[in-house]
């Protein structure tokens, strides 16, 4: 059926959520803001200019978690698809993976003194084992936003209370990290104790995001919709009914588009702490309290990303904030090498990236929103065409594009250090200017680049409120006859 009705229509199935559960389904997004802050931020830093692992050796073992990436994520996808237990498809995965996901992460920020080869191995083994881990966690919790609601609206609101906790999460940790355990007069980004210190509150606060959020939308599992019957396995029927599935135009336009918005996310977020550290030459408390205005900036998104998605849609909302982000992300490096920027040091410059930073942070808090809801829409466009519901794959794949791509950033990232030989261990004054003045002239054309090609695949998403409710419509008819 096409979705390209011309005008909306009643929703045929309101199913609004209560407000406990949104917060509980939100709740859950802490461990994984909580676990992609330090893999995004600060992951390359400490391994590189902290315990001294070279740059290319971290973005290389990154690159090897991605392969792990491309096998574990879709095959979650499709296990919770069609997982049949008492506790339904998902909880089973949200409730086993608390322990094991905190305690890798803990020993990720605690690696013991071992000669380079055998670091780099270790390094690797963890960045494998914890990207597995929060994949069985992750997917099947994400997933829950389809069967919560089949409402347009309700699912941004889910979105956005899940971006709002994930947010917070990654910067409750990035505050305390900035603030509390990395002080100046300790040593400020070197000192390694206070890595530590940040890794294991961490471990805790991603274990109890973890049980509460299963806990807390375990009521619901009588309500959810359950798998397919149970069938003998074949692995042919298997791979067809993926190729099948993944095959939807709209999410293959979804699935493109993330990647590249991911691929720059991954350098951007990479750098951003060499940048904070030795282009602007901010401390470790400045850039702490720099990162207090995205709560804010959070707390803006929750409420406005639902507002955008009732006037706009989705997708014109969703194209409008990002294509607005993409072009204010470089203006702060561009405007600095043009000699217009305020000097390093002074208060001017602390405000000014306060304020560009926060607004930035809004606007790509409301299109993530947006874009997750737009996934959560493909969902009865695919059962439509295939007869199955498969939420695990398709948020799965946008777990991939969003994890395992953004990870390609970090290498992309690693690379750049190492084409620009941009010292290890350097503390602020001690890198030369050429070789900062180089990392900005290679970072902007580079995001540019993947941002324009995300937003372009972007516009081929033709799911609408209109196609959406025709969907809908149309299962109903199926199922009642």
């Amino acid at each position: 059926m096409s979705n390209a009705a011309s005008t909306p229509s009643p929703n045929p199935s309101p199913n609004q959520v209560d407000f406990s559960t949104k917060l509980y389904y939100g709740f859950g997004a802490v461990a994984n803001g909580a676990t992609a802050n330090g893999f995004n931020y600060l992951l390359l830093f400490y391994y590189s200019q902290v315990i001294g692992l070279r740059a290319d050796l971290v973005s290389l073992g990154i690159l090897i978690a991605l392969v792990f990436d491309a096998v574990s994520d879709p095959m979650v996808g499709y296990i919770s698809d069609n997982f049949q237990s008492r506790l339904g498809r998902r909880h089973p995965f949200m409730y086993g993976a608390g322990v094991p996901v905190a305690a890798a992460y803990f020993f990720l920020w605690s690696p013991p003194d071992l000669p380079e080869t055998q670091l780099f191995l270790y390094f690797v083994g963890m960045s494998v084992l914890i990207r597995t881990l929060i994949t069985f966690y992750e997917i099947p919790a994400t997933a829950l936003v389809a069967e919560l609601t089949d409402n347009y609206d309700e699912r941004t609101k889910l979105m956005s209370f899940r971006y709002f906790f994930a947010w917070w999460g990654g910067l409750t940790m990035a505050v305390l990290n900035y603030l509390v355990f990395l002080p100046e007069e300790k040593g400020g980004l070197e000192y390694i104790q206070g890595w530590q210190n940040y890794g294991l509150t961490a471990s805790i606060i991603i274990f109890i995001s973890i049980f509460v959020s299963a806990a807390g939308t375990h009521r619901h599992i009588p309500k959810l919709k359950q798998p397919p019957p149970k069938t003998a396995f074949s692995f042919q029927k298997t791979v067809g009914e993926l190729k099948e599935t993944l095959s939807n135009r709209s999410f293959f336009a979804l699935f493109i588009s993330a990647l590249f918005m991911a691929v720059a996310s991954g350098v951007s977020t990479s750098l951003s702490i060499y940048f904070s550290r030795h282009f602007w030459e901010l401390t470790s408390s400045q850039i702490g309290y720099m990162n207090l205005p995205y709560f804010l900036s959070a707390l803006i998104a929750l409420g406005v990303a639902p507002w955008i998605s009732t006037k706009l849609g989705k997708k014109r909302g969703g194209m409008l904030t990002l294509a607005i982000s993409f072009g204010m992300a470089p203006m702060p490096y561009i405007l600095r090498l043009l000699g217009w920027f305020p000097e390093n040091g002074t208060d001017a410059l602390f405000w000014t990236l306060v304020v560009f930073n926060a607004l930035e942070v809004t606007l790509i808090i409301i299109a993530a929103s947006l874009v997750a809801a737009m996934i959560a829409d493909i969902v009865e466009d695919s059962e439509v065409k295939t007869g199955r519901r498969s939420e695990g794959i398709f948020f799965a794949a946008n777990s991939f594009a969003q994890k395992a791509v953004n990870g390609l950033g970090v290498v992309v990232a690693g690379q750049i250090l190492a084409i620009i030989q941009f010292p290890t261990q350097a503390k602020p004054g001690e890198v030369p200017e050429s070789t900062i003045a180089d990392l900005a002239i290679y970072y902007i054309p580079v995001i540019f680049f993947f941002y324009i090609l995300a937003l372009a695949v972007l516009s081929l998403y033709k799911i609408n409120r209109a196609g959406h409710e025709a969907n809908l419509r149309q299962l109903a008819d199926s199922q009642n006859p």
